[in-house]
């Protein structure tokens, strides 16, 4: 549960920070946020379980920054078969840009996240 809080604390101070300049958008998360660490990490329950916790931490934070576009409740569930299903369309992107997807979509914004 800790793990989970520190994620949407993360999350939540990455979309406060906002693009103060023109700069490449720091995400943080793992090591590897690749589509190919997702498929990897399917055979490790924990890691698996880390990925989809910072997702939904991500949905959170994204709540918290945009309280009048908020995503719905979002189970682990369907966090994980969005990221799935992202991955096997995306081969080559990275996992962590389903979460942003999601955010457009859920939220009723439909437009992607500036980046």
């Amino acid at each position: 549960m800790g793990n989970t809080r520190g994620c949407v604390l993360l999350a939540c101070a990455v979309l406060l920070a906002g693009p103060a300049t023109a700069s490449r958008l720091k995400v943080l998360g793992f090591d590897d946020n690749s589509c190919a660490a997702w498929q990897a990490a399917a055979a490790d329950p924990d890691q698996r379980a880390a990925q989809v916790a910072w997702a939904r931490g991500f949905l959170s934070g994204h709540n918290y920054a945009n309280q009048r576009q908020q995503v719905t409740d979002v189970s682990a569930g369907t966090v994980e078969r969005n990221i799935e299903q992202y991955r096997r369309k995306n081969p080559d992107g990275q996992f962590i840009d389903a979460a942003y997807r999601m955010s457009d979509s859920m939220s009723g914004r439909n437009g992607p996240i500036r980046k």
